[in-house]
């Protein structure tokens, strides 16, 4: 991000770009998030990666991010939305974020995330709590990552005060059996990565263990998800040969996970079962609900 934050052209075309990376993957339904602080030069304190001063605003990165997005989209024949990030270690750019989702909330981006370093608890912070009951209060969708590597606490704090519908990666929810059994019966949605959460320490580093493989078991409400494509240096067939070769995923699993992704995203619902039901023609299913 440092050789890119500020650049008004950069940001547009790396929007576009990974568009039409997602499209080679055969994605057909994408939610890119991202922190537009972290991609401002201009109106953001402290700037980022240490830069001057420059004339690209938090408000104009979305802007340069959508039309990137809605151009990619139209070339290359695959729906994008975004998520805009609160950063944990930056409080103070949590009220803006709510304001960019709500200032561009029927133009490509449809939530709000809190990411970042989960010993930094939210609770802390007052200014994401507002930032998440203003999200709430106006219809915007709401995602945490949380139990990546923190303790289930922060996966209660993002359900109870946070009010997420989704958990980022979620992987140490196992140790709290009496969470993980109400997270299951309330069919939260779990957003899974393989690849990262070995590199990045959240699990075992022998995937056979891997937290993932007891959400299939129990049948839980996840989907396999790449995670930082140009960090991690992955594309989703990364996540899905690992799911495949080492928790032995069949293709009936990676369907259901698909359509659990599917029935989870922030579309608005018109949308949503149009995306549906293009997966179950794709896959020769019947809708569980047909209505």
């Amino acid at each position: 991000m440092p050789s890119i934050a500020g650049d008004h052209d950069a940001v547009r075309r790396i929007a576009y770009e990974f568009v039409e990376m997602k499209a080679k993957e055969g994605v057909i339904y994408v939610e890119v998030r991202y922190s537009p602080h972290l991609l401002a030069n201009c109106k953001v304190h402290p700037v980022p990666w240490g830069q001057e001063e420059g004339d690209l605003t938090p408000d104009e990165v979305v802007h340069l991010v959508n039309q990137g997005l809605q151009d990619g989209e139209r070339d290359f024949n695959i729906k994008a939305r975004s998520i805009l990030c609160c950063m944990r270690h930056m409080p103070s750019w949590s009220p803006e974020v709510v304001e960019l989702c709500k200032k561009y909330q029927n133009n490509t981006v449809v939530a709000i995330d809190l990411a970042g370093d989960e010993l930094l608890v939210a609770e802390i912070f007052p200014e994401h709590r507002k930032a998440y009951e203003e999200a709430e209060r106006c219809g915007i969708h709401r995602t945490v990552h949380a139990g990546e590597v923190g303790a289930p606490s922060v996966i209660k704090e993002a359900i109870n005060v946070l009010k997420t519908e989704r958990i980022g990666h979620g992987y140490h929810v196992l140790e709290d059996p009496t969470l993980y059994r109400e997270l299951l019966g309330r069919k939260i949605h779990f957003e899974t990565c393989p690849w990262s959460s070995i590199l990045t320490g959240a699990s075992d580093p022998d995937f056979r263990k891997h937290p993932i493989i007891q959400f299939m078991n129990d049948k839980a409400n996840y989907s396999l998800n790449t995670d930082d494509p140009f960090i991690f240096n992955s594309s989703i067939e990364t996540d899905y040969k690992i799911a495949k070769q080492f928790m032995d995923f069949t293709e009936e699993e990676f369907k259901r996970v698909n359509i659990n992704a599917a029935e989870s995203s922030f579309l608005p619902e018109k949308e949503k079962k149009e995306l549906l039901k293009k997966l179950y023609e794709a896959y020769g299913m019947v809708p569980n609900n047909p209505s």
